[in-house]
């Protein structure tokens, strides 16, 4: 067995024999219980961006070029929904999902026993960091080469002071030399292990990570540290769970688009996509830019065919007409919405009703309508909402309320319909140019104004890609030429209600 050199004292690299892994393993670490969250579940079967937790973790590492084979070691009596969810996502990577221990170097010493005999990377990472990237996952077994202990970390923003027992000020190191460590943490098989059979002997043996065991115990050995990312964020406390779902949000913002017309042609042809609200706006581009690329497109509204999104029967009859024209229905869009301006206590209850029912009740009417199509095909569904969702906004405080509804109902849907294979994702536009938002606001300065073509197209790049729950933000690109709005001739209900704004 080729075994690596670094625990001789005095060693140098060039010395060592040269280092020849049989494999590289992934160790996820997932033995955390979700106290500090207040759960009653463990904190990486929390579902974050339409997904758990640990499964974001475990598709990083599965399609990492380097990573030969997945350790899953998960906390005490939850093996079996672990299981459950690398049996579903279909990891082929995932050989063993087993209990770790009651501490984390017990759980270190479980894994180095599945892993067993022989020379190999380790890589242990923490489940609740779901954000790795695959760059670092690259420069970790890279370094391997050269090194026999690899730890991640970023530099410190802040001044870090260190204190005594009364909480007073002992030292305040130089910000300079200082990191922020996070996993994953990268090992030759024979150096870990040498250092936690050195550990057995301490009586006094206690570390909080395993660079720590290998520093204390193999002081002779260089821990190279490759830079870490300021998203790689470890899911511990509740405000982490909303940070961790805005960083994939924001990730989600960057679904790369395919690079020409023949490739979109051989995703988009043959599907069938329904759009309620495809008469004007972002609904009308998507239809066009659809249809272009070879899909069977229906679209529906109130003013081109008198479908009324918050009517069951008008929807169910949208849908079945698209079906029994093409016999399959894989995306179901609804652009359909209207912004009426002015204070809550001066609106009408006509007003407020046609609101809530157009804006709410309509994408719940379609959603309810589309699932039973959208699971034969493992389709999607695909909402709009608007950047008022983050905060509402005085004179449409409705409008607002319902696309902060909307961002809700899409993370719940996908949530339930995971397990249908079926996709629910939302996408928010920055202001855009559409017949909705000239009647409301009138003429606006050209250059503030995001295209609607260019929502369309992202739309598109979402409906083929594989995101769920996700809210997907679309701005005006650097640069972007002005838009130039042709608003057709129609009654305000209809520019209303023509697209989201």
């Amino acid at each position: 067995m080729t075994q690596d050199q670094t625990t001789d004292p005095g060693t140098t690299s060039e010395d060592r024999t040269p280092w020849r892994p049989s494999r590289t393993v992934a160790v996820v670490l997932a033995g955390g219980t979700g106290t500090r969250l207040g759960l009653g579940i463990p904190k990486q079967l929390l579902k974050i961006a339409g997904k758990p937790i640990i499964e974001h973790t475990l598709a990083v590492f599965e399609a990492a070029p380097e990573i030969d084979e997945i350790i899953v070691l998960m906390a005490t009596g939850h093996v079996a929904e672990a299981q459950k969810i690398v049996d579903k996502a279909g990891f082929r990577k995932v050989t063993k999902v087993i209990e770790g221990g009651d501490t984390r170097n017990d759980t270190t010493r479980v894994a180095l026993d599945a892993v067993g005999e022989g020379d190999c990377n380790i890589l242990f990472h923490d489940a609740v960091r779901p954000l790795l990237s695959g760059r670092i996952v690259r420069e970790c077994v890279n370094a391997l080469w050269t090194y026999s202990a690899v730890d991640v970390a970023i530099p410190s923003a802040d001044t870090i002071i260190q204190v005594d027992e009364n909480e007073c000020i002992t030292d305040i190191p130089v910000r300079a030399t200082l990191r922020r460590g996070q996993t994953p943490q990268a090992f030759r098989s024979g150096t870990i292990r040498e250092a936690y059979r050195r550990a057995e002997g301490d009586p006094n043996f206690a570390a909080t990570d395993d660079c720590g065991v290998v520093l204390r115990y193999l002081p002779e050995t260089p821990i190279k540290v490759i830079d870490g990312s300021d998203e790689n964020i470890k899911v511990t406390h509740p405000v982490d769970v909303h940070l961790a779902d805005k960083l994939f949000q924001l990730a989600a913002a960057k679904v790369p688009r395919l690079t020409d017309h023949r490739a979109y042609s051989e995703e988009v042809s043959g599907r069938t996509i329904v759009v309620f609200g495809g008469s004007y706006g972002i609904g009308h581009d998507l239809t066009e830019l659809a249809r272009r690329y070879g899909a069977q497109v229906f679209p529906f509204s109130r003013s081109s065919t008198g479908t009324h999104v918050e009517r069951p029967e008008d929807v169910e009859a949208a849908l079945r007409t698209a079906f029994e024209a093409t016999g399959r229905i894989d995306h179901v869009v609804v652009t359909a919405g209207i912004l009426e301006k002015g204070a809550l206590a001066e609106m009408d209850q006509d007003t407020i009703d046609r609101v809530l029912q157009v804006n709410f009740v309509g994408p719940v009417t379609v959603a309810r309508q589309a699932l039973p199509y959208l699971q034969q095909t493992k389709g999607q569904l695909l909402l709009y909402t608007s950047s008022s969702y983050t905060r509402g906004r005085a004179d449409y405080a409705l409008y607002s309320a319902t696309k902060a509804a909307l961002v809700n109902l899409t993370q719940a849907l996908a949530d339930e319909w995971a397990e249908f294979g079926v996709r629910v994702n939302v996408i928010n536009p920055e202001r855009t140019a559409t017949p909705m938002r000239t009647k409301a606001f009138g003429a606006e300065p050209e250059h503030t104004l995001l295209a609607a073509e260019t929502v369309a197209q992202s739309s598109l790049d979402v409906l083929i890609s594989d995101l769920t729950g996700q809210v997907i933000d679309v701005r005006r690109p650097p640069g972007e030429a002005p838009v130039a709005v042709a608003v057709p001739a129609q009654t305000d209900r209809a520019a209303s209600a023509a697209a989201v704004g």
